[in-house]
């Protein structure tokens, strides 16, 4: 058996790790979330209905984009490594992780579920065609849409997606854009040459909500052509960048970070960094509510539940109300990791260019406890 990727093709986080096992050339079947098999056997075994699974040949089973790309990674004998060799770089294609996979969740969630003139259509074929059992009639593949439908446009609530919000996440989602074209004007890869696992984290939203589903996708060819073709790029085996000569396949030189990333970076902390300073504030006061917690436990009923609770904050002038979900936070210890790993030479640097981008918090809001992923499900430490 070759490897067996679950999901769906609409799915951000299934498209991350499709997009690693296309670019590492690896054999890999992709396989639909709504098959039999996946609800009868692998469903039961990772405690949830939750995508990407990836079931290895020997019959192991890996949930979660990045922790398939850190199950492969740790493996060595990849031609792209994801993680960059130098500290900076490491340190920057986490922080595009955190932010492609949760920071873009909003313009994500807005354009596939508030043009539905435009995107309806093209959504009630696909949903159904990978979540209804093979030969289903139109009743059950309706139905299947509309559960996932009403399921989707709840979660779009909790990620702040709301009428007084829609203006500024355009305006954000376009400002963004505008950036990340500027900065591929000169490399075809967030960090030179080759993706990182950066580009995989950014991958996520902008393929499989918004470089796909009907109404964003021609939005970003529109008015971001450069991103697009990164789209393309991202979902291709082999380096597809022939607009760029042939550039070698190395990262910046000397852990370089041009002056387009830096805007990006600046970005992040302007649209990002104040809900990871509410994510961070509200979840250590629910730890501190909850000091006997058992290590290894999520602290909730339901083992299987992602959310904890809700927190607000202010984000560009309106208050935002959304949930807050520890898997962010296993994200953002990801980019502490990366600092706390660096030599002091390179810390040094590192604390350079988050103080002059706006992101020298991401650092220090760290919660009391950390998260860790056992049994596929996301639960809480030892204490400090």
């Amino acid at each position: 058996m070759t490897y067996r990727l679950y999901g769906t093709p609409g799915s951000l986080y299934t498209g991350k790790a499709r997009s690693y096992l296309v670019k590492q050339r690896i054999p890999f079947e992709n396989r639909a979330a709504g098959e039999a098999r996946f609800r009868a056997e692998i469903v039961p075994r990772i405690q949830r209905w939750i995508i990407p699974v990836l079931e290895t040949p020997d019959g192991e089973l890996v949930q979660d984009g990045s922790e398939i790309i850190a199950w492969f990674e740790a493996r060595g004998g990849v031609p792209l490594p994801a993680s960059p060799p130098t500290p900076l770089h490491r340190l920057v294609g986490q922080i595009f992780e955190l932010f492609g996979g949760e920071g873009l969740l909003r313009p994500a969630m807005h354009y596939r579920w508030n043009f539905d003139a435009i995107n309806g259509p093209f959504l009630r074929r696909d949903f159904p065609a990978a979540l209804a059992p093979t030969g289903a009639g139109a009743a059950e593949q309706a139905a299947a849409f509309e559960m996932a439908s009403g399921r989707m446009r709840r979660a779009m609530a909790g990620f702040g997606v709301s009428p007084d919000t829609i203006p500024p996440i355009e305006a954000a989602y376009a400002e963004f854009l505008a950036l990340f074209e500027d900065h591929l004007a000169g490399s075809p890869y967030l960090l030179g040459g080759r993706p990182t696992i950066g580009d995989y984290g950014l991958v996520a939203p902008l393929y499989a909500h918004l470089g796909r589903d009907p109404y964003p996708a021609q939005l970003m060819k529109a008015t971001a052509f450069r991103v697009w073709r990164w789209v393309e790029r991202m979902n291709a085996a082999d380096q597809d960048a022939g607009e760029y000569g042939a550039p070698p396949a190395e990262l910046f030189p000397e852990d370089g970070v041009p002056e387009t990333l830096r805007r990006l970076l600046r970005f992040v902390a302007e649209d990002y960094l104040p809900e990871v300073r509410a994510f961070v504030g509200f979840t250590n006061a629910w730890l501190a509510e909850r000091p006997g917690m058992a290590p290894g436990t999520t602290g909730l009923p339901r083992p299987q539940d992602r959310v904890i609770g809700q927190t607000s904050f202010t984000w560009r002038g309106l208050r935002m109300q959304v949930n807050v979900l520890p898997y962010r936070l296993y994200l953002l210890q990801k980019v502490q990791d990366a600092f706390d790993a660096a030599q002091p030479h390179a810390r040094d640097a590192i604390t350079v260019l988050l103080a002059e981008t706006g992101l020298s918090e991401l650092l220090t809001l760290r919660t009391t406890r950390r998260i860790e992923r056992r049994g596929h499900l996301e639960v809480w430490g030892e204490a400090a």
